[in-house]
Protein backbone atom coordinates (compact mmCIF):
# COMPACT_ATOMS: atom_id res chain seq x y z
CA UNK A 1 0.00 0.00 0.00
CA UNK A 2 2.76 2.13 0.81
CA UNK A 3 4.17 1.37 -2.27
CA UNK A 4 0.91 2.63 -4.67
CA UNK A 5 0.95 6.07 -2.49
CA UNK A 6 4.65 6.56 -3.15
CA UNK A 7 3.41 6.14 -7.14
CA UNK A 8 0.60 8.04 -6.76
CA UNK A 9 2.61 10.65 -5.57
CA UNK A 10 5.00 10.61 -8.11
CA UNK A 11 2.89 10.74 -10.63
CA UNK A 12 0.91 13.77 -9.24
CA UNK A 13 4.33 15.83 -8.90
CA UNK A 14 4.72 14.81 -12.62
CA UNK A 15 1.58 16.33 -13.86
CA UNK A 16 1.80 19.30 -11.54
CA UNK A 17 5.24 19.86 -12.92
CA UNK A 18 4.27 19.62 -16.63
CA UNK A 19 1.19 21.88 -16.05
CA UNK A 20 3.61 24.79 -14.78
CA UNK A 21 5.80 24.26 -17.57
CA UNK A 22 2.82 24.34 -20.38
CA UNK A 23 -0.15 25.79 -19.25
CA UNK A 24 -3.18 24.17 -19.91
CA UNK A 25 -5.03 24.73 -22.98
CA UNK A 26 -1.61 24.56 -25.00
CA UNK A 27 -2.24 21.38 -26.88
CA UNK A 28 1.15 19.18 -27.13
CA UNK A 29 2.74 15.92 -27.46
CA UNK A 30 3.44 13.41 -24.78
CA UNK A 31 5.67 10.94 -25.04
CA UNK A 32 7.34 11.14 -22.43
CA UNK A 33 5.71 12.31 -19.29
CA UNK A 34 3.58 9.32 -17.81
CA UNK A 35 5.85 7.01 -16.01
CA UNK A 36 6.13 3.98 -17.72
CA UNK A 37 8.17 1.63 -15.10
CA UNK A 38 5.73 -1.26 -14.50
CA UNK A 39 4.87 -0.91 -10.75
CA UNK A 40 3.24 2.44 -11.94
CA UNK A 41 1.40 1.01 -14.21
CA UNK A 42 0.42 -1.94 -12.73
CA UNK A 43 -0.43 -0.57 -9.39
CA UNK A 44 -2.67 2.65 -10.61
CA UNK A 45 -5.74 2.19 -11.79
CA UNK A 46 -7.61 3.89 -15.01
CA UNK A 47 -10.23 6.01 -13.76
CA UNK A 48 -13.47 5.94 -15.88
CA UNK A 49 -13.72 9.31 -17.16
CA UNK A 50 -11.61 10.45 -18.82
CA UNK A 51 -11.40 14.01 -17.15
CA UNK A 52 -7.45 12.88 -16.18
CA UNK A 53 -6.30 11.18 -18.95
CA UNK A 54 -4.00 12.37 -21.49
CA UNK A 55 -4.69 10.71 -25.21
CA UNK A 56 -3.56 10.84 -28.68
CA UNK A 57 -6.68 11.66 -31.20
CA UNK A 58 -4.68 9.98 -34.63
CA UNK A 59 -7.57 11.22 -37.10
CA UNK A 60 -7.42 15.27 -36.59
CA UNK A 61 -3.62 14.63 -36.24
CA UNK A 62 -3.55 16.80 -33.46
CA UNK A 63 -2.53 16.75 -29.55
CA UNK A 64 -5.54 17.24 -27.37
CA UNK A 65 -5.63 17.74 -23.79
CA UNK A 66 -8.22 17.69 -20.90
CA UNK A 67 -8.60 19.17 -17.60
CA UNK A 68 -10.50 17.96 -14.81
CA UNK A 69 -12.70 20.19 -12.50
CA UNK A 70 -11.15 21.16 -9.43
CA UNK A 71 -12.73 21.57 -6.19
CA UNK A 72 -13.03 25.06 -6.65
CA UNK A 73 -15.17 24.47 -9.68
CA UNK A 74 -14.31 24.85 -13.56
CA UNK A 75 -11.10 26.28 -14.08
CA UNK A 76 -9.84 28.00 -17.60
CA UNK A 77 -6.38 29.02 -18.19
CA UNK A 78 -5.80 32.89 -19.58
CA UNK A 79 -5.17 30.83 -23.13
CA UNK A 80 -8.28 28.93 -22.78
CA UNK A 81 -10.48 32.10 -22.65
CA UNK A 82 -8.35 33.63 -25.10
CA UNK A 83 -9.14 31.37 -27.76
CA UNK A 84 -13.00 31.35 -26.91
CA UNK A 85 -13.27 35.01 -27.25
CA UNK A 86 -11.48 34.65 -30.28
CA UNK A 87 -14.03 31.76 -31.43
CA UNK A 88 -16.24 33.89 -30.43
CA UNK A 89 -15.71 36.98 -32.43
CA UNK A 90 -15.27 35.11 -35.33
CA UNK A 91 -18.97 33.33 -35.40
CA UNK A 92 -19.69 37.12 -34.44
CA UNK A 93 -18.04 38.19 -37.56
CA UNK A 94 -19.35 35.86 -39.63
CA UNK A 95 -23.22 36.40 -38.64
CA UNK A 96 -22.98 40.13 -39.69
CA UNK A 97 -21.24 38.88 -42.51
CA UNK A 98 -24.03 36.73 -43.45
CA UNK A 99 -26.57 39.77 -42.89
CA UNK A 100 -24.55 42.25 -44.75
CA UNK A 101 -24.35 39.67 -47.90
CA UNK A 102 -28.34 39.11 -47.96
CA UNK A 103 -28.36 42.94 -47.81
CA UNK A 104 -25.99 43.03 -51.04
CA UNK A 105 -28.43 40.30 -52.56
CA UNK A 106 -31.63 42.33 -51.70
CA UNK A 107 -29.81 45.36 -53.31
CA UNK A 108 -29.74 43.50 -56.65
CA UNK A 109 -33.49 43.87 -56.91
CA UNK A 110 -34.96 45.96 -57.04
CA UNK A 111 -31.36 48.20 -58.14
CA UNK A 112 -30.05 50.21 -55.45
CA UNK A 113 -26.81 51.35 -56.28
CA UNK A 114 -26.65 53.30 -52.57
CA UNK A 115 -28.23 50.39 -50.48
CA UNK A 116 -25.16 48.21 -52.57
CA UNK A 117 -22.35 50.47 -51.98
CA UNK A 118 -23.52 50.30 -47.83
CA UNK A 119 -23.40 46.86 -47.96
CA UNK A 120 -20.18 45.70 -50.05
CA UNK A 121 -18.40 48.42 -47.72
CA UNK A 122 -20.46 45.88 -44.64
CA UNK A 123 -19.35 42.43 -46.38
CA UNK A 124 -15.25 44.22 -47.42
CA UNK A 125 -15.84 45.10 -43.46
CA UNK A 126 -16.24 41.93 -42.49
CA UNK A 127 -13.85 40.22 -44.73
CA UNK A 128 -11.51 42.32 -43.44
CA UNK A 129 -12.28 41.66 -39.46
CA UNK A 130 -12.04 37.85 -40.25
CA UNK A 131 -8.83 38.57 -41.48
CA UNK A 132 -7.66 39.81 -38.34
CA UNK A 133 -9.11 37.24 -36.73
CA UNK A 134 -6.81 35.05 -38.90
CA UNK A 135 -4.01 36.87 -37.95
CA UNK A 136 -4.59 36.56 -34.63
CA UNK A 137 -4.58 32.97 -34.49
CA UNK A 138 -1.87 32.18 -36.43
CA UNK A 139 0.12 34.14 -33.84
CA UNK A 140 -1.12 31.78 -31.53
CA UNK A 141 -0.95 29.04 -32.98
CA UNK A 142 2.09 27.49 -35.80
CA UNK A 143 1.06 24.25 -37.71
CA UNK A 144 3.80 21.69 -37.61
CA UNK A 145 5.34 18.43 -38.06
CA UNK A 146 2.32 16.14 -37.03
CA UNK A 147 0.76 18.11 -34.45
CA UNK A 148 0.02 21.79 -32.98
CA UNK A 149 3.04 24.19 -31.73
CA UNK A 150 2.69 26.78 -29.62
CA UNK A 151 4.43 30.07 -30.10
CA UNK A 152 5.32 31.63 -26.70
CA UNK A 153 4.26 35.52 -26.77
CA UNK A 154 4.15 35.03 -30.45
CA UNK A 155 8.04 35.66 -31.17
CA UNK A 156 8.58 33.15 -33.75
CA UNK A 157 6.08 34.52 -35.87
CA UNK A 158 6.94 37.87 -35.39
CA UNK A 159 10.22 36.70 -36.43
CA UNK A 160 9.26 35.29 -39.51
CA UNK A 161 7.00 38.56 -40.28
CA UNK A 162 9.55 40.86 -39.78
CA UNK A 163 12.89 39.18 -41.93
CA UNK A 164 11.63 40.36 -44.72
CA UNK A 165 11.23 43.94 -43.58
CA UNK A 166 14.38 43.97 -42.29
CA UNK A 167 16.22 42.61 -45.46
CA UNK A 168 14.44 44.93 -47.12
CA UNK A 169 15.87 47.83 -45.23
CA UNK A 170 19.38 46.52 -44.92
CA UNK A 171 19.19 46.84 -48.96
CA UNK A 172 17.63 50.54 -48.64
CA UNK A 173 20.57 51.09 -46.82
CA UNK A 174 23.17 50.00 -49.22
CA UNK A 175 21.52 52.19 -51.90
CA UNK A 176 21.57 55.17 -49.18
CA UNK A 177 25.41 54.87 -48.52
CA UNK A 178 26.02 54.31 -52.09
CA UNK A 179 24.18 57.06 -53.20
CA UNK A 180 25.89 59.19 -50.70
CA UNK A 181 29.05 58.25 -51.88
CA UNK A 182 28.01 59.16 -55.78
CA UNK A 183 26.85 62.78 -54.37
CA UNK A 184 30.62 63.44 -52.18
CA UNK A 185 32.33 62.53 -55.60
CA UNK A 186 29.65 64.74 -58.04
CA UNK A 187 30.25 67.62 -55.10
CA UNK A 188 34.17 67.31 -55.34
CA UNK A 189 33.97 67.25 -59.27
CA UNK A 190 31.94 70.30 -59.07
CA UNK A 191 34.80 72.04 -57.01
CA UNK A 192 36.73 71.04 -58.99
CA UNK A 193 35.24 73.08 -62.10
CA UNK A 194 34.68 76.21 -59.83
CA UNK A 195 37.93 76.21 -59.14
CA UNK A 196 39.45 75.64 -62.35
CA UNK A 197 37.01 78.64 -63.75
CA UNK A 198 37.97 80.99 -61.06
CA UNK A 199 41.58 80.56 -61.60
CA UNK A 200 41.05 81.81 -65.27
CA UNK A 201 40.31 78.48 -66.87
CA UNK A 202 37.39 80.23 -68.59
CA UNK A 203 39.12 81.73 -71.55
CA UNK A 204 38.19 85.02 -69.58
CA UNK A 205 34.79 84.96 -69.74
CA UNK A 206 34.63 85.83 -65.90
CA UNK A 207 35.93 88.55 -64.35
CA UNK A 208 37.88 88.19 -60.71
CA UNK A 209 34.90 89.15 -58.82
CA UNK A 210 32.41 87.21 -60.75
CA UNK A 211 34.85 84.09 -60.40
CA UNK A 212 35.38 85.16 -56.37
CA UNK A 213 31.30 84.89 -56.06
CA UNK A 214 31.33 81.40 -57.56
CA UNK A 215 33.62 80.25 -54.86
CA UNK A 216 32.06 82.14 -52.11
CA UNK A 217 28.74 80.38 -53.35
CA UNK A 218 30.39 77.13 -53.64
CA UNK A 219 31.15 77.68 -49.65
CA UNK A 220 27.90 78.98 -47.94
CA UNK A 221 25.11 79.01 -50.75
CA UNK A 222 22.36 79.87 -48.31
CA UNK A 223 19.75 82.78 -48.48
CA UNK A 224 19.34 82.76 -44.92
CA UNK A 225 23.05 84.20 -44.92
CA UNK A 226 22.61 86.79 -47.23
CA UNK A 227 19.10 87.89 -46.11
CA UNK A 228 20.75 88.66 -42.36
CA UNK A 229 24.20 90.39 -43.87
CA UNK A 230 23.96 94.19 -42.77
CA UNK A 231 24.58 95.67 -46.17
CA UNK A 232 24.37 94.51 -49.75
CA UNK A 233 26.63 92.12 -51.17
CA UNK A 234 27.70 91.52 -55.39
CA UNK A 235 25.96 87.78 -54.44
CA UNK A 236 22.79 89.52 -53.15
CA UNK A 237 22.96 90.98 -56.87
CA UNK A 238 23.76 88.11 -58.60
CA UNK A 239 20.81 85.63 -56.80
CA UNK A 240 18.22 88.47 -57.18
CA UNK A 241 19.08 88.32 -61.37
CA UNK A 242 19.19 84.42 -61.34
CA UNK A 243 15.63 85.29 -60.12
CA UNK A 244 14.65 87.82 -63.22
CA UNK A 245 15.94 85.46 -65.42
CA UNK A 246 13.59 82.61 -64.21
CA UNK A 247 10.66 84.51 -64.03
CA UNK A 248 11.06 86.29 -67.06
CA UNK A 249 11.17 82.68 -69.05
CA UNK A 250 8.63 81.35 -66.61
CA UNK A 251 6.03 84.51 -67.70
CA UNK A 252 7.17 84.46 -71.53
CA UNK A 253 6.72 80.69 -71.68
CA UNK A 254 3.14 81.18 -70.63
CA UNK A 255 2.58 84.15 -72.97
CA UNK A 256 3.08 82.47 -76.11
CA UNK A 257 1.85 79.54 -75.49
CA UNK A 258 -1.67 81.86 -74.75
CA UNK A 259 -0.86 83.16 -78.11
CA UNK A 260 -0.30 80.20 -79.61
CA UNK A 261 -3.85 78.88 -78.35
CA UNK A 262 -5.27 82.02 -79.58
CA UNK A 263 -4.12 81.47 -83.14
CA UNK A 264 -1.73 84.41 -83.58
CA UNK A 265 0.59 84.71 -86.24
CA UNK A 266 3.70 84.31 -84.39
CA UNK A 267 6.25 85.07 -87.20
CA UNK A 268 4.57 88.67 -87.68
CA UNK A 269 4.65 88.96 -84.03
CA UNK A 270 8.22 88.38 -83.92
CA UNK A 271 9.07 90.20 -87.12
CA UNK A 272 7.71 93.25 -85.03
CA UNK A 273 9.82 93.00 -81.71
CA UNK A 274 12.98 92.85 -84.10
CA UNK A 275 12.28 95.78 -86.11
CA UNK A 276 11.51 97.67 -82.62
CA UNK A 277 14.87 96.69 -81.80
CA UNK A 278 16.73 98.02 -84.74
CA UNK A 279 18.94 100.93 -84.61
CA UNK A 280 17.21 104.19 -86.14
CA UNK A 281 19.89 104.16 -88.49
CA UNK A 282 19.07 101.24 -90.08
CA UNK A 283 17.81 102.20 -93.32
CA UNK A 284 15.71 99.13 -93.70
CA UNK A 285 13.98 96.44 -92.06
CA UNK A 286 14.53 92.56 -93.53
CA UNK A 287 12.00 90.72 -94.73
CA UNK A 288 12.73 87.50 -93.62
CA UNK A 289 12.92 87.07 -89.98
CA UNK A 290 16.80 86.08 -88.28
CA UNK A 291 15.37 84.07 -85.31
CA UNK A 292 15.85 80.94 -86.18
CA UNK A 293 12.98 77.82 -85.89
CA UNK A 294 11.25 77.54 -81.95
CA UNK A 295 13.09 80.33 -80.85
CA UNK A 296 10.15 82.72 -80.87
CA UNK A 297 10.30 82.91 -77.48
CA UNK A 298 13.46 84.89 -77.26
CA UNK A 299 12.38 87.48 -79.61
CA UNK A 300 9.04 87.25 -76.80
CA UNK A 301 11.13 87.35 -73.71
CA UNK A 302 13.02 90.92 -75.26
CA UNK A 303 9.90 92.80 -75.74
CA UNK A 304 8.99 91.94 -72.20
CA UNK A 305 11.96 92.68 -70.51
CA UNK A 306 12.42 95.52 -72.42
CA UNK A 307 9.07 96.54 -71.20
CA UNK A 308 9.69 95.99 -67.60
CA UNK A 309 13.15 97.48 -67.22
CA UNK A 310 12.23 100.82 -68.77
CA UNK A 311 13.30 103.52 -65.93
CA UNK A 312 15.35 100.89 -63.86
CA UNK A 313 18.22 103.72 -63.74
CA UNK A 314 15.59 106.13 -61.53
CA UNK A 315 14.47 105.44 -58.36
CA UNK A 316 11.38 105.14 -58.45
CA UNK A 317 10.98 104.01 -62.14
CA UNK A 318 9.82 107.65 -63.24
CA UNK A 319 6.49 107.03 -61.28
CA UNK A 320 7.14 110.38 -59.59
CA UNK A 321 9.68 113.04 -59.18
CA UNK A 322 11.14 111.76 -56.44
CA UNK A 323 15.05 112.86 -55.44
CA UNK A 324 15.58 111.07 -52.11
CA UNK A 325 18.63 109.08 -53.65
CA UNK A 326 20.19 112.61 -53.78
CA UNK A 327 18.82 114.87 -50.79
CA UNK A 328 19.63 111.92 -48.42
CA UNK A 329 21.71 109.24 -50.34
CA UNK A 330 22.77 107.13 -47.60
CA UNK A 331 19.56 107.53 -45.70
CA UNK A 332 17.75 106.45 -49.19
CA UNK A 333 20.36 103.62 -49.43
CA UNK A 334 19.65 101.98 -45.58
CA UNK A 335 16.64 102.49 -46.84
CA UNK A 336 16.06 100.29 -50.29
CA UNK A 337 18.24 97.45 -48.73
CA UNK A 338 15.87 97.25 -45.71
CA UNK A 339 12.81 97.17 -48.05
CA UNK A 340 14.58 94.42 -49.97
CA UNK A 341 15.57 92.27 -46.72
CA UNK A 342 11.67 92.91 -45.50
CA UNK A 343 9.95 92.01 -49.00
CA UNK A 344 12.07 89.15 -50.44
CA UNK A 345 9.65 86.70 -48.40
CA UNK A 346 6.93 88.31 -48.74
CA UNK A 347 3.90 86.39 -51.37
CA UNK A 348 3.35 89.23 -54.02
CA UNK A 349 -0.34 88.63 -54.28
CA UNK A 350 -0.72 88.57 -50.10
CA UNK A 351 0.97 92.16 -49.87
CA UNK A 352 -0.93 93.42 -52.64
CA UNK A 353 -4.26 92.43 -51.28
CA UNK A 354 -3.28 94.39 -48.22
CA UNK A 355 -1.85 97.23 -49.64
CA UNK A 356 -2.76 97.35 -53.25
CA UNK A 357 -1.67 100.93 -54.36
CA UNK A 358 1.71 100.99 -52.26
CA UNK A 359 4.52 102.07 -54.46
CA UNK A 360 5.14 97.90 -55.35
CA UNK A 361 1.30 97.95 -56.48
CA UNK A 362 1.60 100.87 -59.20
CA UNK A 363 4.76 99.24 -60.65
CA UNK A 364 3.00 96.45 -61.18
CA UNK A 365 0.09 98.48 -62.57
CA UNK A 366 2.14 100.72 -64.72
CA UNK A 367 4.65 97.40 -65.95
CA UNK A 368 1.26 94.92 -66.44
CA UNK A 369 -0.17 97.87 -68.57
CA UNK A 370 2.63 98.63 -70.99
CA UNK A 371 3.49 95.10 -71.64
CA UNK A 372 -0.19 94.08 -72.48
CA UNK A 373 -1.87 96.32 -74.35
CA UNK A 374 -6.06 96.11 -74.72
CA UNK A 375 -5.51 93.98 -78.04
CA UNK A 376 -3.51 91.32 -76.60
CA UNK A 377 -5.49 90.81 -73.78
CA UNK A 378 -9.08 91.01 -75.68
CA UNK A 379 -7.36 88.57 -78.10
CA UNK A 380 -5.75 85.97 -75.38
CA UNK A 381 -8.91 86.17 -72.97
CA UNK A 382 -12.01 87.68 -74.88
CA UNK A 383 -12.28 90.65 -72.74
CA UNK A 384 -10.63 93.33 -70.93
CA UNK A 385 -11.48 92.27 -67.21
CA UNK A 386 -8.04 92.02 -66.24
CA UNK A 387 -7.21 95.00 -67.51
CA UNK A 388 -10.84 97.15 -65.65
CA UNK A 389 -9.26 95.71 -62.38
CA UNK A 390 -5.69 97.02 -63.13
CA UNK A 391 -6.67 100.54 -63.66
CA UNK A 392 -9.39 100.08 -60.68
CA UNK A 393 -5.98 100.12 -58.21
CA UNK A 394 -6.80 95.80 -58.03
CA UNK A 395 -4.75 93.50 -58.78
CA UNK A 396 -6.41 89.85 -60.43
CA UNK A 397 -6.20 86.28 -58.71
CA UNK A 398 -5.71 84.68 -62.04
CA UNK A 399 -2.52 82.31 -63.13
CA UNK A 400 -1.68 84.96 -65.83
CA UNK A 401 -1.08 87.80 -63.43
CA UNK A 402 0.16 86.22 -60.94
CA UNK A 403 3.12 84.61 -63.05
CA UNK A 404 3.71 88.28 -64.00
CA UNK A 405 3.94 89.20 -60.61
CA UNK A 406 6.66 86.92 -59.73
CA UNK A 407 8.63 88.46 -62.61
CA UNK A 408 7.43 92.32 -61.26
CA UNK A 409 8.55 91.30 -57.45
CA UNK A 410 12.34 89.87 -58.66
CA UNK A 411 12.70 93.38 -60.92
CA UNK A 412 11.66 95.48 -58.04
CA UNK A 413 13.91 93.62 -55.75
CA UNK A 414 16.18 93.80 -58.12
CA UNK A 415 16.00 97.68 -57.96
CA UNK A 416 15.70 98.36 -54.46
CA UNK A 417 19.22 96.00 -54.28
CA UNK A 418 20.70 98.36 -56.94
CA UNK A 419 20.30 101.47 -55.14
CA UNK A 420 21.11 99.80 -51.96
CA UNK A 421 24.54 99.98 -53.56
CA UNK A 422 26.97 102.96 -53.59
CA UNK A 423 27.68 103.80 -56.28
CA UNK A 424 24.50 101.53 -58.08
CA UNK A 425 25.07 99.52 -60.56
CA UNK A 426 25.80 100.72 -64.68
CA UNK A 427 23.10 98.66 -66.78
CA UNK A 428 24.25 97.90 -70.32
CA UNK A 429 22.89 95.78 -73.25
CA UNK A 430 24.35 94.32 -76.73
CA UNK A 431 22.51 96.57 -79.21
CA UNK A 432 21.92 94.99 -83.00
CA UNK A 433 24.59 94.20 -85.24
CA UNK A 434 27.06 95.00 -82.21
CA UNK A 435 30.27 92.43 -82.04
CA UNK A 436 29.51 89.27 -79.66
CA UNK A 437 31.74 89.84 -76.22
CA UNK A 438 32.09 87.31 -74.24
CA UNK A 439 32.86 89.23 -71.38
CA UNK A 440 30.46 91.57 -71.09
CA UNK A 441 27.51 89.30 -73.17
CA UNK A 442 25.81 85.69 -72.71
CA UNK A 443 23.85 84.17 -75.54
CA UNK A 444 21.06 82.36 -75.23
CA UNK A 445 21.90 80.55 -78.27
CA UNK A 446 23.85 77.29 -77.24
CA UNK A 447 26.67 76.15 -79.90
CA UNK A 448 28.85 73.15 -79.50
CA UNK A 449 31.16 73.27 -76.92
CA UNK A 450 30.04 76.72 -74.96
CA UNK A 451 31.58 79.47 -77.23
CA UNK A 452 29.96 81.49 -79.85
CA UNK A 453 31.68 80.57 -83.33
CA UNK A 454 33.57 83.46 -84.70
CA UNK A 455 31.51 86.18 -87.27
CA UNK A 456 28.30 85.91 -85.33
CA UNK A 457 27.24 89.66 -83.84
CA UNK A 458 24.26 90.52 -82.11
CA UNK A 459 20.76 90.23 -83.63
CA UNK A 460 18.94 91.50 -80.69
CA UNK A 461 19.03 91.88 -76.63
CA UNK A 462 16.98 89.84 -74.11
CA UNK A 463 18.12 91.40 -70.88
CA UNK A 464 20.40 93.85 -69.95
CA UNK A 465 23.39 93.61 -67.78
CA UNK A 466 25.41 95.52 -65.16
CA UNK A 467 28.76 96.43 -64.27
CA UNK A 468 29.05 96.72 -60.44
CA UNK A 469 30.84 99.14 -58.20
CA UNK A 470 33.60 96.69 -57.14
CA UNK A 471 34.66 95.59 -61.02
CA UNK A 472 32.43 92.48 -61.09
CA UNK A 473 29.81 92.11 -64.43
CA UNK A 474 26.65 90.45 -64.63
CA UNK A 475 26.64 89.46 -68.37
CA UNK A 476 23.72 90.82 -70.04
CA UNK A 477 21.84 88.10 -72.70
CA UNK A 478 21.59 88.38 -76.23
CA UNK A 479 20.62 86.60 -79.42
CA UNK A 480 23.53 86.04 -81.47
CA UNK A 481 23.22 85.46 -85.51
CA UNK A 482 25.73 85.32 -88.03
CA UNK A 483 27.10 88.86 -89.78
CA UNK A 484 25.61 87.58 -93.06
CA UNK A 485 22.03 87.53 -92.16
CA UNK A 486 21.55 91.09 -90.73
Amino acid sequence: MANKVSNFSDLIQRVTSSCLLNPIGVPRHYTNNVPDDSDSNSNFEEPDNKSDKFYDDEDEGEVTQEVSESPAGLYKSERETEMETLITEVFETVSFMKKAYVSLQQAHCPWDADKMRVADVAVVGELKKLGVLRERFRRRVVRGGGGVRVVVGGGVTVREVVAPYEAAMEEMKREVKNKEVEIENLKEKLNKVNIVGGNGGGGGRKSRSYSHHHQSRKKANSSSQLQVSPSPMPEHFESCISSVKEGSKSFTSLLLSLMKSAHWDIAATVRSIEASTATTTATSTPADSIVGPNHAKYALESYVNRKIFQGFDHETFYMDGSLSSLLNPNQFRTECFTQYRDMKAMDPIELLGILPTCPFGKFCSKKYLSIVHPKMEESLFGDLEQRRQVLAGNHPRTRFYGEFLVLAKAVWLLHLLAFSFDPPPSSFEGSRGAEFNPRYMESVVRFPGGRVAAGHVVGFPVSPGFKLGDGSVVKARVYVVPRSEL
